[in-house]
């Protein structure tokens, strides 16, 4: 008999063991695969992505917390842009 399956635990290394280097390229893994995922993977698939999205960029924020944000970025810059 096979043991229950654990669909709280995310495949892969556990972000806070990699390296910056390491860690970046995850992000843009998983990013470029997002669209993917989302329109063709099965319901746990995406709910593997969407956890594992959220490990990596959870971490990314946890090492830099003060991290340049581009203003056209923000409400108030899209806002602008948009002349709203």
């Amino acid at each position: 008999m096979r043991p229950a399956q654990d669909l709280t635990a995310t495949p892969g290394v556990p972000p806070a063991r990699l390296d910056e280097q390491q860690l970046l390229r995850e992000l843009e893994t998983i990013h470029r695969t997002r669209h993917d995922t989302l329109l063709h993977g099965s319901s746990d698939a995406l709910a593997t992505h969407n956890a594992r999205m959220a490990e990596l960029e959870g971490e990314y924020l946890r090492r830099h917390p003060r991290r340049w944000v581009a203003s056209g970025r923000t409400r108030s810059g899209a806002r602008a842009r948009t002349g709203s």
